[in-house]
C-alpha cells in the first residue's frame, strides 16, 4: 500500500495531494506542469514535502508532524528517468550493475538472468549505450532499477522521448514487469492510452491536485 498525503509549494504551483493506492501499477495522469513529476519526486525523496506523509506499508518514509524524512538513497526506491540516465563509458553489462554495487548488494546472477530475460537484453550486455536504440536503452534503465532490489519503482514518462516506434516496442515489455516482476509500480504520464494499457490505478492531477482516482474509467472516454 502506498499512501501519499502531501502539500508542497513550488513557485506558483501549489501542490496538495492524498491517494492511497494498493495497486500492481498506480498512474499519476495529467497534463504537463500538473505536478506529477514534483509528486513522484516527493516519493522518491528527492523533494521534501512542506507537509503531510507519504507511507509504504507500515513504514512512514515522510511525516511532517513527527519530523520523519527517510533520506532518497534509504527508500530503497527505484527511478526510471525519461532521458534513462545511462553511463556512456561503461557497457551494458556495467550499467545493469551499478545499482547493485551502489546499494552493496550480494552479486545475485540468478536475479540477473531473470531480468535480462524479461527484457530480453541479453544480446545487449557488451555494447555501450551509443550503440543502442532509445527504446533498448530504456530497457536496460529498466533492468538496472529491477536488480537494485526495489520495493516500488517510479517511471516518469518513461516512453515520452521515444517515437511511435519505439513505444509501440516498449509497452509489452512493460507489460510484462506488471504481470510477472511483482513489484509495484508509480507510471508518470500524460498519455491516456498508456495509462489505458498500464495503469491498474489513476490518480488525475490538475493543478497541483488530485481531482479523481480509481480505475481507468476516471480517464476521459477516448
Amino acid at each position: 500500500m502506498l499512501r501519499v498525503d502531501v502539500a508542497k509549494q513550488l513557485g506558483e504551483l501549489g501542490i496538495e495531494a492524498a491517494f492511497a493506492s494498493a495497486g500492481r501499477v498506480t498512474g499519476l495522469f495529467g497534463a504537463s506542469g500538473a505536478g506529477k513529476t514534483s509528486l513522484i519526486n516527493m516519493i522518491a525523496g528527492l523533494l521534501r514535502p512542506d507537509r503531510g506523509i507519504i507511507a509504504i506499508g507500515d513504514e512512514v518514509l515522510d511525516d511532517t508532524v513527527a519530523r520523519v524524512h527517510v533520506p532518497a538513497h534509504r527508500r530503497r526506491i527505484g527511478y526510471v528517468f525519461q532521458d534513462m540516465r545511462l553511463f556512456p563509458h561503461l557497457d551494458v553489462r556495467q550499467n545493469l550493475d551499478y545499482g547493485r554495487r551502489m546499494n552493496r548488494l550480494a552479486d545475485d546472477p540468478a536475479q540477473r538472468a531473470r531480468v535480462t530475460d524479461l527484457l530480453d537484453i541479453g544480446h545487449l550486455l557488451d555494447r555501450r549505450p551509443g550503440r543502442l536504440s532509445g527504446g533498448e536503452r530504456q530497457r536496460v534503465a529498466l533492468g538496472r532499477a529491477l536488480l537494485a532490489q526495489p520495493r516500488l519503482l517510479l517511471l516518469d514518462e518513461p516512453l515520452g522521448s521515444l517515437d511511435e516506434e519505439r513505444k509501440v516496442e516498449i509497452l509489452p515489455y512493460l507489460k510484462r514487469l506488471r504481470d510477472e516482476a511483482l513489484i509495484p509500480m508509480v507510471y508518470v504520464s500524460h498519455d491516456a492510452g498508456e495509462m489505458r494499457q498500464l495503469a491498474t490505478q489513476v490518480a488525475v492531477l490538475r493543478r497541483g491536485r488530485v481531482i479523481a482516482f480509481g480505475g481507468a474509467e476516471v480517464l476521459a472516454p477516448a
